[in-house]
């Protein structure tokens, strides 16, 4: 090849200076470029004059590039680094521990695994881990629900004692009760003697997946139980349900149930009876509602008497608030309640 060079009036022919041998004649975006094309095309001249090199350049880059040099160029890896094979690992222990775990402590894992190479490399490979982990896990926002629209609901327990903890999401008007058992009787009544405090009914209540409260799950989606579609249709308000294995979702009954734990239940030690309990709860109850929310700067109570304007009214016509249990009449037309045996009329035999 010959190059023209002016030089005064004439024109002198002076060959051009090539590269040295094996160094690199096109960037790697080019040579992708040009193994593109090539597939597209199937001819080195074709592709020669489309990418303005020749057929040569062309035939070497696409042969190269078939043997695995060109894609680890591109990608910088000329060989794999120390680091693959604990990347694995330190992802895993990153999403486990939501990014808390220091390269420090997670080193002592690396080296059991096989990891050899220096200090480093490692933190350099866990902080990358730790930004690709906090760019994709769940981000928490505060929720700021309307007036009358949400009351969440749970049960917490410790030892024999269950805890019926249901608040107010706008207002956090706290409302616990001490029951003996979390049957579906148990929780309505609860529920409605909730209403009757709060002086209306949400839109929506909000809890967990409570076997009491579901017929069956389809698809992910609880299916509510008759009895508590039928309770909620006569208190006007619309069942909902959490996401699986999702205590954030619920997260006002969550809180609300370990507080009550901590501040009731530990300090009292334990009541003789249902009836002293929920007097204590009561109490308790009435002094967390009057100071003020750490959120809200605000006492519960005082919200709720402006939350109320937005709660839907009470049914007119609502069961009594009374505790009871189903037996079976056997065959001698009799129920059996603890030790004792009743007699009901014949024609309940068998129901």
């Amino acid at each position: 090849m010959y190059r023209a060079l002016g030089v005064g009036n004439g024109v002198v022919a002076r060959p051009a200076i090539s590269p040295p041998e094996g160094a690199p004649l096109k960037t790697a975006r080019e040579q992708l470029d040009i193994i593109s094309a090539y597939e597209q095309l199937g001819s080195y001249r074709a592709v020669a004059a489309l990418c303005g090199t020749t057929d040569k350049t062309v035939k070497r880059i696409v042969e190269r590039g078939r043997g695995g040099e060109l894609e680890h160029r591109a990608r910088g890896q000329w060989r794999p680094h120390k680091t693959d094979t604990v990347r694995a690992l330190v992802e895993q222990r990153v999403r486990d521990t939501d990014a808390r775990i220091s390269a420090k402590r997670l080193m002592v894992a690396a080296r059991a695994a096989g990891y050899t190479g220096s200090d480093r490399g490692f933190r350099r490979l866990v902080a990358e881990a730790k930004t690709a982990w906090r760019g994709k896990r769940r981000i928490y926002r505060p929720w700021f629900p309307p007036p009358g629209q949400y009351l969440a609901f749970d049960w917490g327990h410790e030892g024999r004692v269950h805890l019926f903890c249901a608040v107010l999401a706008w207002s956090h008007h706290r409302f616990v009760r001490i029951a003996g058992d979390e049957r579906q009787a148990t929780t309505l009544r609860l529920l409605a003697e909730c209403f009757e405090e709060l002086g209306g009914v949400p839109e929506l209540a909000l809890t967990d997946r409570m076997a009491c409260l579901r017929a069956g799950i389809v698809a992910n989606v609880v299916i509510p139980h008759p009895e508590y579609v039928r309770f909620a249709a006569r208190y006007g308000f619309r069942p909902d349900f959490c996401e699986a294995a999702d205590p954030e979702s619920k997260g006002a009954a969550e809180r609300l149930v370990g507080f009550a734990k901590a501040d009731l239940l530990v300090p009292a030690g334990g009541w003789d009876d249902l009836a002293t309990a929920n007097r204590a709860a009561r109490a308790w109850c009435a002094e967390v509602n009057a100071r003020p929310h750490a959120e809200t700067r605000e006492a519960p109570a005082v919200r709720l008497l402006r939350e109320r304007e937005a709660l839907r009214p009470l049914p007119a016509s609502r069961p009594l608030l009374a505790a009871g249990e189903r037996r079976k009449v056997d065959k001698l037309s009799t129920v059996r309640f603890g030790s004792a045996r009743y007699s009901v009329p014949h024609l309940y035999a068998g129901g």
